[in-house]
């Protein structure tokens, strides 16, 4: 069901050529960006009937109007199972707890007398968020989009989600709750590249949609395609990829817990990556004989976990010892990484490249997809090594502010004028001396 990469016996390589050994799955973003060019174009140019057009082509509904009424939001929140209600209500709560820690003030640094450089931080006016409404739909991925935006200070924020054909063309009513619950009154039926474009370029008219300065949440390659195509004209959190989970474990790991962990994260998707780093061939061994009868007792075996497990993506990585299981794991940079060895704390903290940490057996990859109070919209595809997940910082913009008197740049004219000289800008070193009787200094 899942495949072998046996890395014993041999000096491990570096960087980029032990990148190449592990697993990894193929997604060609640059291929879909051609097809998506066309789509978004049509939107800059015919806006909200592009949007009806493509919904009725790619999602099979056709649609009246674009923008949810408030009306379907509050009826889909009354109507939503108590029970689903108070579980999203306990993981917006954890969220906000977290994500309110996030936020910076504005500082101010005396660099001379006189002279001080001050950052504050400002939010994104206006966010367009994606939840997707594919094989899956997550609720989830609303909170974790929403609640670092508001938390942020973020005034203006939107959301899209695909039509559903089997709710009369609006998103899934569970997303709708989610969104009513969180006070986000501006929600479209859009899906895929084309609702990246709605918020990238606007739409006019009564049901139109004002361009947003940044797009976040997950989606498939088509909306990470168009997240690339609109790269320099929006912000974007991050051009998402197939989840993925590594499990860095020794014998002391419950082979149960590995297994059902790897199955967790293979569910989402036939492209998902599970991968298992372990020094420990019995644990290896455990978890292979694990996995079938979790498999068999669980919902899309065929569509995704089986695919998922068997694809190139995922992997059993068999190392000599945990330094080079640690060396492994950060060379993957997995968007999700459970340590589940002895003394698993001390271990993750030698972690230098993954999206989210979760220590030892008590931490599970799920926890954090809905109630740790961690984000869940994290870098796949190695990009934990440059890149960090979703938080308030991403919504915020770092501004610096320069107060000088006038002593204070006299002071420091001299070296100015020198540097501006020495790269051949000495209109810049004109702006400073235009403000004094300046001479060179003489010794």
């Amino acid at each position: 069901m899942i495949s072998r990469i046996d890395l014993r016996g041999n000096t491990l390589p570096e960087g980029g050529a032990l990148r190449d050994l592990l697993p990894r799955a193929e997604f060609d973003v640059e291929a879909a960006l051609e097809k998506v060019r066309p789509i978004c174009e049509d939107v800059h140019h015919r806006g909200t009937a592009a949007l009806i057009e493509y919904a009725e082509k790619f999602d099979g509904v056709k649609l009246d109007r674009v923008r949810v009424l408030a009306e379907a939001l509050k009826e889909a929140l009354a109507e939503l199972d108590p029970q689903v209600r108070a579980a999203l209500e306990e993981s917006v709560r954890r969220a906000r707890i977290v994500h309110r820690e996030q936020r910076r003030d504005a500082h101010t640094t005396q660099v001379v007398p006189g002279g001080t450089v001050t950052e504050k931080w400002v939010p994104v006016e206006r966010v367009g968020l994606y939840a997707p409404g594919g094989r899956s739909v997550y609720p989830s991925s609303v909170i974790m989009n929403v609640v670092p935006a508001q938390e942020a200070g973020v005034t203006s924020i939107a959301l899209a989600s695909p039509p559903q054909k089997e709710f009369g063309g609006l998103p899934h009513p569970t997303i709708l709750a989610a969104c009513a619950l969180l006070g986000i009154d501006e929600v479209y039926a859009a899906g895929g590249a084309q609702a990246v474009a709605m918020f990238a370029y606007g739409t006019s008219g009564e049901d139109g949609c004002a361009p947003a300065n940044m797009v976040t949440g997950p989606g498939n390659i088509w909306v990470a395609a168009a997240k690339r195509y609109f790269t320099g004209r929006i912000g974007i959190d991050t051009e998402a990829g197939p989840t993925e989970i590594a499990v860095l474990a020794d014998d002391t790991a419950d082979p149960v817990h590995v297994a059902a962990d790897l199955i967790s994260q293979a569910e989402h998707d036939p492209l998902a990556a599970a991968v298992l780093v372990t020094d420990s061939l019995a644990l290896a061994e455990a978890v292979e004989k694990e996995l079938e009868p979790q498999v068999a007792a669980t919902k899309h075996i065929e569509d995704r976990i089986r695919p998922a497990l068997a694809g190139r993506q995922s992997a059993i990585v068999l190392v000599d010892s945990l330094e080079d299981g640690l060396k492994v794991v950060d060379a993957y940079g997995a968007e999700h990484l459970e340590i589940q060895t002895a003394d698993a704390a001390a271990v993750a903290d030698r972690v230098r490249n993954a999206g989210a940490i979760f220590v030892g057996p008590w931490a599970p990859v799920s926890l954090g997809d809905y109630c740790a109070g961690s984000n869940h919209v994290l870098p796949t595809g190695g990009c934990a090594c440059h890149s960090s997940g979703l938080s308030v910082q991403s919504f915020l913009r770092g501004i610096h502010i320069v107060d000088y008197t006038r002593e204070a740049l006299a002071e420091v004219t001299h070296h100015v004028v020198t540097l501006a000289e020495a790269e051949d800008l000495p209109a810049h070193g004109a702006a400073l001396k235009a403000r004094f009787e300046w001479k060179v200094p003489t010794e």
